[in-house]
């Protein structure tokens, strides 16, 4: 398809002598007001910044939010899975994120101050040559011009729409933007996220932001997901080494054991095999609750509440030859 350039129409190239004539103070003074730039006046509802090299929709309270998920779903990536990442894999992957990030933001700040293609607004003196040339009639009462025009673009019949908010007709694919406005040239959509409007000038940027932000989200998910991985076939196997050796979590970091405490000594619950092993502690019975917390207790044994006043009973020395017969006893019982 040929690329079609549309222009507003020039009232001098209609014939009408339209002509103005600079206007001077007498006495040869200058003028000494102030040269307003032509974002002050704009009528549209956007806002200007730095100026006038920022533009904003003026509903742009979501972009904020938008900037803040990416900042804080990045910072919360590269604070606690990058440094884990780089340890067990390799220094790339912050590298990687911190392109792809760069790359969202620049986009996105592109998309969000880039002029999405507005186009300016009929002149008085253009708006009224468009009536008059519409309004044949000769009559002198205020007909106001049609809302459609028939124009051929490679042998096809494309309908141009007035624009009374404009006072022009819309180029094709033009649309009128309710929030903004404004009429934007190859009008796709008016996106909250960005605070803009997406046309004819954003529309790569925006694309852009899009495809490096899905890039980025992928990315990091997948990182995420290796780390909890990783994390969790440490756990794994740390508590797979505690079963095949017949040891707790608490034994092992203890040292009981283990030559950690100064002492070799090797552990008395092993039954020397690691199926063995994991067949006592995975597979053995389980053995009854000894607390019985369900039973009922008997109204003549009813459990007096202990205080510091309280006298405790003198302690009785105990008979060290009975302890070790009962400690012998209790490990031939558990390695029956």
């Amino acid at each position: 398809m040929k690329n079609c350039e549309y222009q507003q129409i020039d009232p001098r190239a209609l014939g009408t002598s339209n002509t103005r004539t600079p206007t001077t103070l007498p006495c040869g003074r200058k003028n000494s007001q102030r040269l307003r730039r032509k974002w002050e006046v704009f009528p549209g509802n956007n806002r200007f910044y730095c100026d006038g090299r920022i533009m904003l929709a003026s509903q742009c309270g979501v972009l904020p939010v938008t900037i803040g998920l990416i900042f804080i779903t990045s910072g919360l990536f590269f604070t606690f899975d990058c440094p884990f990442l780089v340890d067990h894999l390799t220094v790339f992957i912050p590298v990687i994120g911190g392109v792809l990030f760069v790359f969202v933001v620049v986009t996105l700040l592109q998309t969000s101050f880039t002029d999405p293609g507005i186009l300016p607004r009929a002149l008085p003196d253009e708006a009224v040559d468009i009536e008059r040339q519409i309004d044949n009639s000769g009559s002198s009462t205020y007909r106001p011009p049609p809302r459609t025009k028939e124009i051929l673009i490679n042998d096809q019949v494309v309908k141009l729409k007035y624009c009374f908010t404009c006072k022009m007709f819309r180029p094709p694919r033009t649309s009128h933007c309710s929030l903004c406005d404004n009429c934007v040239e190859r009008f796709d959509h008016h996106c909250p996220w960005v605070g803009n409007c997406v046309g004819k000038r954003n529309y790569r940027f925006f694309y852009a932001f899009i495809v490096s932000l899905s890039f980025l989200t992928s990315f990091i998910f997948g990182c995420v997901i290796t780390h909890l991985t990783l994390r969790s076939q440490i756990v794994n196997g740390f508590h797979t080494y505690l079963v095949a050796s017949n040891l707790t979590t608490n034994e092992d970091i203890k040292g009981s054991w283990s030559s950690k405490r100064g002492e070799e000594s090797g552990n008395p619950y092993t039954h020397n095999s690691i199926f063995t092993n994991c067949c006592v502690v995975l597979c053995g019975p389980l053995p009854p609750s000894l607390i019985d917390r369900r039973g009922f207790l008997p109204p003549d044994d009813a459990p007096q509440a202990v205080t510091s006043d309280t006298e405790l009973p003198p302690f009785i020395a105990k008979n060290d030859t009975n302890m070790e017969e009962n400690c012998q006893e209790f490990a031939n019982s558990c390695t029956a």
